[in-house]
């Protein structure tokens, strides 16, 4: 265990002494809120509004709820995923500096070292979206707090969970990265498009049939519903108390994929726990397995290039 500890606090160590990666990774959520406030936040309002029916009129900190909460989910579910593959990107740079094949010649075990990497990069990652969340949870007061303490704690279980999603991916990723441009192209496609495919920048709902069904296979896009959920169970019970339709409600949840259905049937909260908890034990055991086996494939080869050494001394 104490071997365990020292190697992760080494990575994270390594992570923080990265001042342009841990400037990246901090200024990154930063700017999405900011992009998703500047862009996204009229889409919603004018969204929400027009779907209100005639006569009904539902107060400004209201709405202001209603899209802050459905921004800030938005921004939390992305950055937990695309963070974390900034924050692992020391797994690289140790394959790129040669400390890996160090590391590899030493008694440690190789799980023990694969494994020191998931720590640090899971405690990096929620360093920094605990620090956005807190961030968010300032915008949605700023707009209209509706929150309870209940909320609040499901959306911060909300972030372990996609962060354990987000640091399983990346970590497997990673494994297979050894170059510098490498790591560039994936952390360039995973930035681009997992907020796409994820359904935070574009509500499925509002999607091709097809499309909808395919994404319905995907599970951080059950990450992102569990994060709107928690953010606008508040605002959406303050409506229902204002007197709303319950068919309001529901056409509000399906519009902002609060509610998800898989291949028409509704998917439960609870359901959405089970996919996104799955998905990450088995994202771990297979991180944990790739890990073994390169590894246990690198090991005959530093035994032979020891010995080419050993001969060419002799």
């Amino acid at each position: 265990m104490k071997t365990f500890m020292t190697l992760a606090a080494r990575n994270m160590k390594m992570f923080f002494k990265d001042k342009g990666l841990f400037l990246v990774s901090m200024i990154t959520p930063i700017i999405l809120l900011v992009l998703y406030v500047t862009f996204l936040a009229d889409v919603y309002r004018d969204g929400i509004a027009g779907g209100m029916p005639e006569g009904f009129a539902m107060p400004d900190k209201v709405i202001g709820g209603l899209v802050s909460g459905e921004v800030a989910s938005s921004m939390l579910a992305v950055i937990c995923v695309t963070v974390s593959f900034c924050s692992n990107m020391v797994m690289v740079q140790d394959k790129i500096s040669g400390a890996s094949k160090d590391l590899s010649v030493t008694p440690v075990k190789k799980s023990l070292v694969a494994l020191s990497y998931f720590a640090a990069t899971l405690a990096v990652t929620l360093i920094i979206c605990i620090a956005a969340m807190l961030v968010c949870f300032i915008y949605v007061g700023a707009s209209g707090w509706f929150l309870s303490a209940g909320d609040v704690f499901l959306i911060i279980l909300d972030i372990i969970l996609l962060t354990l999603f987000g640091t399983a991916l990346s970590s497997i990723i990673n494994c297979f990265i050894s170059t510098q441009g490498q790591s560039s192209a994936v952390g360039t496609i995973v930035s681009a498009g997992y907020g796409f495919f994820c359904g935070a920048y574009m509500p499925i709902s509002s999607m091709g049939s097809g499309l909808q069904k395919v994404f319905g296979l995907l599970p951080g896009t059950y990450g992102t519903s569990l994060v709107r959920n928690h953010f606008l169970q508040g605002p959406l019970q303050e409506v229902q108390k204002l007197g709303a339709p319950p068919q309001l409600i529901e056409g509000i949840k399906d519009s902002v994929d609060c509610n998800l259905y898989f291949f028409g049937a509704k998917v439960s909260v609870a359901a959405s726990y089970i996919v996104l908890a799955l998905t990450v034990i088995v994202l771990i055991g297979v991180y944990v397995l790739v890990a073994y086996l390169t590894g246990k494939k690198r090991a005959p080869l530093i035994r032979h290039a020891g010995k080419k050494q050993n001969k060419n001394a002799d």
